[in-house]
């Protein structure tokens, strides 16, 4: 979760990041590069993939892949759908019976806003 906080830095805004056994939510919003163009949604999650695959491999004492290659995005279109996937993501451990509410699942990062 940290190589998300610190690959964040002038690429994108964090709302927030969760870990669940099997997959990770990321709800996010890229910054502008130059006016107009905004960092690729491929190029901040091939950064956020890679290092924490390595911090993960290297945990795990492996080397190779770790995340799948493709991965699932939606384009969040409103601030209504923004706050309907946010508490979707904050609620997911507690759907899945791993904390009781959301303030006790340990594997999440709230972005500055959301905290």
């Amino acid at each position: 979760m940290q190589e998300t906080e610190s690959a964040s830095k002038g690429r994108f805004e964090l709302a927030i990041a969760l870990a669940m056994p099997d997959h990770v939510h990321l709800l996010l919003c890229p910054l502008e590069l130059t006016e107009g163009i905004y960092h690729s949604l491929s190029s901040i999650l091939k950064l956020i993939k890679g290092r924490s695959a390595n911090r993960i491999n290297a945990l795990l004492g492996r080397k190779g892949s770790f995340w799948q290659k493709e991965s699932f995005d939606r384009i969040v279109r409103d601030q209504h759908e923004w706050q309907e996937k946010y508490q979707y993501i904050l609620n997911n451990p507690v759907k899945a019976g791993l904390a009781l509410r959301p303030t006790e699942y340990s594997w999440v990062v709230l972005g500055d806003k959301y905290k």
